[in-house]
């Protein structure tokens, strides 16, 4: 088995380092040097995108893609998402309005899948570094928003892309939903839409 899960997320939000964090492998980036208002946040910027590989057995393995943050950069996530099972969308909580971010980039994400159904997680990072943390302002954002069409559970979890455990533990949120989609596909949908 070979497949491939996503990162998105904005810039800085911890794309590049969650890849890194879980990766078998030496991970192959394209990183440049920042040079517009990125470089505010950080020296280096992704501007294609990151590859790491997971290994889970002999035979079977992972592919972990990150995308650019950057709007000027987003053809490459059509491409991207065309490979990928499932998203893991990284969410910067110390940007000044982190749940517009996420409402952007569900809103990105749900228009280039059309049809199709990936599961999402979402990784709230940077915990410490912005206000209080509440989980809840993200989880409402979904009471109010259907995606694609019908409800599907979408996991919103605090993660450090730092922390091996937390990486995983997104990991593991989404490989359920794949699981899931597979046991129970939706009704009135084909698995060609609901897998890539």
């Amino acid at each position: 088995m070979e497949w491939a899960i996503l990162f998105v997320g904005s810039v800085g939000a911890g794309k590049t380092q969650a890849i890194r964090t879980i990766s078998d492998i030496e991970v192959v980036d394209t990183e440049a040097g920042a040079t517009d208002e990125t470089a505010l946040l950080k020296q280096n910027t992704t501007v294609a995108m990151d590859m790491g590989v997971m290994q889970l057995g002999a035979h079977d393995k992972v592919r972990l893609y990150g995308a650019p943050g950057q709007d000027r950069f987003d053809f490459m996530w059509d491409i991207l998402l065309d490979q990928s099972r499932g998203v893991v969308l990284l969410i910067d909580h110390s940007r000044p309005t982190p749940v517009e971010d996420l409402a952007h980039y569900m809103a990105q994400l749900t228009r280039r899948m059309q049809s199709r159904v990936l599961p999402i997680v979402i990784g709230v990072t940077h915990a410490d570094m912005g206000g209080p943390l509440n989980l809840d302002a993200y989880r409402n954002y979904f009471g109010e928003t259907t995606l694609i069409g019908h409800r599907q559970a979408v996991p919103v979890l605090e993660a450090d892309a730092r922390s091996l455990h937390d990486v995983k533990t997104l990991l593991l949120a989404l490989t359920s939903m794949l699981d899931m989609n597979e046991r129970f596909p939706a009704r009135g949908s084909s698995n060609k839409s609901l897998h890539a």
